[in-house]
């Protein structure tokens, strides 16, 4: 009966690469483990920047989303701070006039100095 090696995840994982190029030479069953570990190496270098563009891209898009939001919140603050109108409504239900911010108004509704 013919046992498999099992001395390669140790040597790879353990022991200096002279150790397990010497023991590759030796051992069919430990080459045949580092032939496919070598391969699926290859496929994960051949894929690698597929990954490293698709996470670029989401960078991408989260600045875009977050400069939009900053944006569309600068120009909705600017324009209710700049605009009474619009600030009163939304504070009080109504805009306010100046007789209602007690100040002294004609029958025009303008403020009269005496």
């Amino acid at each position: 009966m013919n046992d498999k090696c099992s001395k390669y995840e140790a040597l790879f994982t353990f022991r200096s690469e002279e150790e397990l190029n010497e023991h590759l030479q030796h051992c069919p069953d430990c080459r045949a483990e580092h032939e496919k570990m070598l391969r699926v190496s290859e496929l994960i270098q051949e894929v690698k920047p597929y990954f490293e563009e698709k996470r670029k891209n989401i960078a991408r898009l989260k600045a875009a989303c977050a400069l939009f939001v900053i944006m569309l919140s600068g120009t909705t603050l600017g324009v209710l701070n700049l605009n009474t109108d619009i600030s009163d409504t939304l504070k009080y239900g109504t805009t306010l006039s100046s007789e209602d911010l007690g100040l002294p108004v004609d029958s025009y509704g303008l403020i009269s100095l005496e």
